[in-house]
């Protein structure tokens, strides 16, 4: 799901809510770039984790 990504999509983090939205910024070899509205600039390893897509 995660290869699906694009910039501009909203997604969550599956194990983190408390980090709120987040949109995609870029998705290159499975490090998805996203900036969450609580945690900012998070690059996560699409290989261990599948966000959960809200919006694209």
């Amino acid at each position: 799901m995660n290869a699906l990504l694009e910039p501009g999509m909203i997604v969550r983090h599956p194990d983190r809510p408390d980090w709120g939205d987040g949109q995609v910024q870029s998705n290159i070899g499975g490090r998805i770039t996203v900036m969450f509205r609580d945690a900012g600039k998070v690059v996560v390893d699409g290989t261990r984790v599948d966000l959960i897509i809200v919006s694209s």
